[in-house]
Formats: structure tokens, sequence, C-alpha cells
């Protein structure tokens, strides 16, 4: 049983389970209650700090993530933060700085790493598979957010529905004439979130037999300056869509930005949709796929507790699935 059985059975959240489960303030009696009763259900226990192996620890974990700015990586960090101080840990952030040489410098010098921390938590690294081969057998213990097909304890969403999902909103609304604002990845074989979105993407439109049209297909990263950009691009340079998927919310505000600037609106002369839910998306009223971010980083860092408290025990590595919703706002609506 894991800490995501028992938000299910409970009905809340990963992050405020994680919370109950160690008698955290800030719970109501009622979410104490559910989680207590959960869980006796289910024969869960939490982990204790206590439980932590003696000899050579540090008790230190690292969180590595590409950036610390963007908002995803804040919210993963800041939930999986908590979780490791309430569990006695003390946490190392190390951002990339979206530099390769960095991560190189990292991932060069695991055994320095070894001697600071005990485990590491990787959020979205895209890392090669001699990167890969070289963590599994540094003896560090890991776990990950939203990495693909690693050899360790991993939590993120299915991309691909996520996308298709999103397509299919548009569809939907009568919306046949399609454009992708699509990211990018490096063709690490540990993240492929780009290209799982576009194939949802491709196959929404596939299922409706319709094509993707080259032309309507445009590279725009992960930023918001990234989705100004390939709007500008879309709306001046090639044909105007009806609707507009872009890959992330962040991509999403820069379309939004773009249309602005030339004067036009979502939904009034392009729909246009994102996935995130980013704590900005409801202020600017745009229709979006949420995934619950911070439950990713909550989950994953239990994960990881888990395997430092059961060091040397046989645990096969498990992959989580969190769940994805629809949530419509004002920038789509039915094409006229």
């Amino acid at each position: 049983m894991t800490i995501q059985d028992v938000a299910a059975l409970s009905g809340l959240s990963i992050c405020t389970v994680s919370r109950a489960l160690r008698n955290l303030p800030n719970i109501s009696e009622r979410a104490q209650a559910r989680v207590s009763d959960a869980a006796a259900k289910l024969g869960y226990k939490a982990s204790s700090a206590a439980s932590r192996l003696a000899g050579g620890s540090t008790g230190s974990v690292a969180i590595i993530a590409p950036t610390a700015t963007a908002w995803f990586f804040a919210q993963a960090v800041e939930a999986a933060e908590e979780v490791f101080a309430d569990s006695g840990y003390d946490t190392v952030l190390i951002s990339l700085r979206n530099r390769p040489s960095v991560q190189q410098k990292l991932f060069g010098d695991l055994a320095g790493l070894s001697h600071r921390v005990d485990g590491v938590l990787l959020l979205n690294i895209a890392l090669d598979a001699a990167e890969m081969a070289a963590l599994a057998e540094s003896g560090l213990a890991v776990a990950s957010v939203g990495m693909h097909d690693v050899p360790w304890d991993n939590v993120g969403i299915d991309n691909e529905e996520a996308a298709r999902t999103a397509t299919n909103h548009l569809l939907g609304l009568g919306h046949w004439d399609l454009a992708i604002l699509a990211g990018s990845e490096a063709g690490a074989p540990s993240l492929v979130t780009a290209g799982d979105r576009r194939r949802g993407f491709e196959r929404a439109l596939a299922e409706h037999e319709l094509t993707v049209d080259p032309d309507l297909v445009i590279n725009a990263g992960s930023s918001i300056e990234g989705g100004r950009r390939a709007m500008t691009e879309l709306m001046e340079n090639r044909r105007v869509p009806s609707a507009v998927f872009a890959g992330c919310d962040e991509t999403a505000f820069g379309a939004l930005m773009a249309l602005r600037d030339l004067g036009l609106s979502a939904p009034k002369n392009v729909s246009i949709i994102g996935i995130d839910d980013h704590q900005m998306s409801w202020f600017l009223g745009l229709t979006t796929i949420a995934q619950p971010v911070a439950d990713q980083g909550a989950f994953a860092a239990n994960l990881l507790i888990e395997r430092l408290h059961r060091s040397g025990l046989p645990n096969p590595p498990s992959h989580h699935t969190l769940e994805t919703k629809l949530i419509e706002r004002k920038s789509t609506r039915r094409r006229r």
C-alpha cells in the first residue's frame, strides 16, 4: 500500500494525507479522521524518521531540478521539502540552471554528491543512458517526478492522455483546424514529456480521421516568450487556425500575449487550451488540463524516504500515474 492508495480512499490530496499521517498542524479533525480511517482499512503505516539506518547517514537529500525559477519546479520543490523536513531530513536544492555544463559536472562526480546526501529526488531531468546508469550504480537512493523508463521510483502523469483530452475538448467544440505550439526535448531517453504531448495531439486528430498540418506545428519550447514568438509566427506568417493547443500553460500565456499585441483575443478570434493549471491560469481565464504538481513532489518525496528506510531490502522500482482533469474557463468556446 502507498500514500496514493490512502489518498484515493480518503478522497483527499496526497499533500494533505502526508501531513495528516505525520500528525502535523493545520489539518482539520474531519480530514485527520478520514485519513486515519483510510490508513487503518488499508493497513498503511507512514515511515518514521527514527527507522533511518545508522552509520554513514548524512541525514540530507538533494532535490535536483533543471531550474529553480519555473512554476512547476517551485511547486514540486516546496511540497517535497515539506515532506523531507517533517521526516527529519535536510534538503540540498541543486538547480542545473538549464546548462548542460552544470549537469555534466554534477553527474560526473556522483561520488562527491554521495558524501553530501543519502538520496536524490530528480524533477524532470533529461538524462542520457550513461548518466542513468551512473546514478543507478552510485549507491544513492533515487526517486523522480515526470521521468520515463527509469530504474527507480517515479511519479508522473499520462502526458499523452492529457494532450489527447485537451485536443478532444477543442474538437468537441467544433474546431477541426488545429495548431499546436509544441515543446521540445534534448533527446535524452528519460524525458519525453513534450513528445508524449505531441503524440496525444496527433492521436486525437487521427481518431477523428484528421491529419496534422505541418504548417500548424510550431516549436515553442515551454516558456512565455517561446509561446509569444510561436503564436506571432503562426498568426503573421502561417495559416490562422480556429484553435490552438499549447504544450504547457506558460506557452499558452505567451500565445495570449501575442494575440493581444495583434489586437486579437481568445476565444473571440482563436480558442486556446494548455496543460498544467498554473496559478495564473485562473486569473487569465485559460482553459487547461490540471495536473497535481504539489502531489507529485510530495508523493515522490515519500517514496524516496521509504527507499532510505528500507535500504538493502528487495523492492522493485514502481511508477505511479496521477490523474489529470479538464478545467474549462474562458479561453475556449464553440466554433461559430
